[in-house]
C-alpha cells in the first residue's frame, strides 16, 4: 500500500468508529415507552350569572332620543343596585345611534324619520337565584330589550373541580398503562411526560332576547334556571417501560 494511501485510510477508520460508537448511544437511549390517555368530566350547578338588558328609544330628534334613553337607563341601573347588585357588576357593554329612514321614500332620496339609541349594561350576578328577579327589576324600570342570559362558574368553583378532574383523568391514563404493561409483561419504571389538552371555560348560553317587555304587568318573578355546565379535562401520559 502507498504511503499517500494511509493518510486516506486512517480518516476513514475513524468515521467509521464515530458512526459505531454514535449508532450504539443511540440505541442505548432510545425509551421503550407506553402511551395513553384519560379523560373525565364533572357536571355542576353555575354559582355565576350575566345578564344583558338594553334601553331603546326612538325620536324624529336625536337629542331627544338620547336624553329619554339616558334618563330610562339611569332609572334602570338605579333598579338594579337596589336589587343588591355592586356598582362593579354592571358595566356598559353597547351605545348606538342609527337613523331610521322613512319606507316610502325613494332610494335616492331616503329621509331620516327617526333615530333610535341603544344603551346596553351587561350585569354581574354573584347569586344565581336573583337572576329572575335582575330582569324583572331592570324591565319595570324601562329596559325593553333582554338580549342574553350565560350561566358560568367561579374562578374558586371551577379551579378546585379543576383540580379534580384532572387528577381523576391521570389516574385513569395510569390505570390503563398498568393493565398494559402486566398483559405484555413488562414494568413500568416511570413517567416520560404528561400533556394537558385544550381547556375551555365552561359557560352555558341561554337565549332570552326578548323585547317590549312590561315587568309591571308580570304576575310573578320572571323564572330563569341555571341548569348545569360541565368542567372537563384531557391528557396523554408517556410511561417508561423496562
Amino acid at each position: 500500500m502507498s504511503y499517500t494511501k494511509k493518510p486516506f485510510l486512517v480518516i476513514l477508520m475513524l468515521i467509521a468508529m464515530v458512526l459505531l460508537v454514535t449508532g450504539v448511544h443511540a440505541a442505548e437511549n432510545s425509551d421503550r415507552v407506553i402511551i395513553t390517555s384519560g379523560s373525565s368530566e364533572v357536571k355542576v350547578t353555575p354559582d355565576r350569572a350575566q345578564v344583558t338588558v338594553s334601553v331603546q328609544t326612538e325620536n324624529a330628534d336625536v337629542k331627544v332620543a338620547q336624553s329619554e334613553n339616558a334618563d330610562r337607563m339611569d332609572a334602570v341601573i338605579k333598579a338594579i343596585k337596589a336589587v343588591g347588585i355592586a356598582d362593579a357588576d354592571i358595566r356598559t357593554s353597547g351605545y348606538s345611534i342609527y337613523p331610521v329612514y322613512d319606507d316610502t321614500s325613494s332610494i335616492f332620496g331616503r329621509k331620516v324619520k327617526t333615530y333610535r339609541v341603544t344603551n346596553s349594561v351587561q350585569v354581574t350576578i354573584r347569586d344565581v337565584t336573583k337572576t329572575g328577579e335582575v330582569i324583572d327589576a331592570a324591565v319595570a324600570a324601562g329596559a325593553n330589550q333582554v338580549d342574553s342570559i350565560m350561566f358560568m362558574v367561579s374562578e374558586e368553583l371551577e379551579q378546585s373541580l379543576r383540580n379534580e378532574v384532572l387528577g381523576k383523568a391521570v389516574r385513569k391514563a395510569r390505570a390503563d398503562a398498568d393493565i398494559v404493561a402486566a398483559a405484555a409483561g413488562v414494568t413500568i419504571t416511570g413517567v416520560k411526560e404528561i400533556n394537558v389538552g385544550s381547556y375551555y371555560p365552561p359557560v352555558y348560553y341561554e337565549n332570552a332576547r326578548s323585547a317590549g317587555m312590561d315587568a309591571k304587568v308580570a304576575s310573578a318573578p320572571t323564572p330563569v334556571e341555571p341548569g348545569q355546565v360541565t368542567i372537563s379535562a384531557q391528557i396523554s401520559a408517556t410511561y417508561l417501560i423496562s
